[in-house]
């Protein structure tokens, strides 16, 4: 049977100060809670997976884009995510979707 999950998209908030919240978290998660995933922007995500490198609580990022490598400003890979040590990434935001008119082909792209 596969463990409850809860992820929590920080969206375009949060800070380095809230970190000290993130790893309070961290120490107040046991093995038979459910999985606990926290999305925090990107600029978080290396001080994020410090914070609870010690815990059962994951990291992972709010989006990636489809390519590995590219003049793609301001975007990340999938890669890029893994290497800040996150194990987890969102796609198919209803944002990305609203704002950058992303379609279910830009998805799949993504997630393969």
């Amino acid at each position: 049977m596969r463990k409850k999950l809860a992820a929590g998209n920080w969206k375009m908030n949060g800070s380095a100060a809230l970190l000290g919240e993130l790893a309070k978290l961290a120490t107040q998660q046991d093995a038979g809670a459910p999985q606990v995933i926290i999305c925090p922007p990107s600029p978080l995500l290396i001080p994020a997976v410090a914070a609870t490198q010690t815990s059962a609580v994951q990291i992972g990022g709010q989006d990636c884009h489809s390519a590995q490598t590219g003049a793609h400003t301001g975007d990340v890979s999938a890669q890029m995510v893994k290497d800040t040590g996150a194990s987890a990434v969102i796609v198919g935001h209803s944002e990305r979707r609203a704002d950058h008119a992303e379609t279910n082909a830009d998805i799949r792209a993504k997630v393969q």
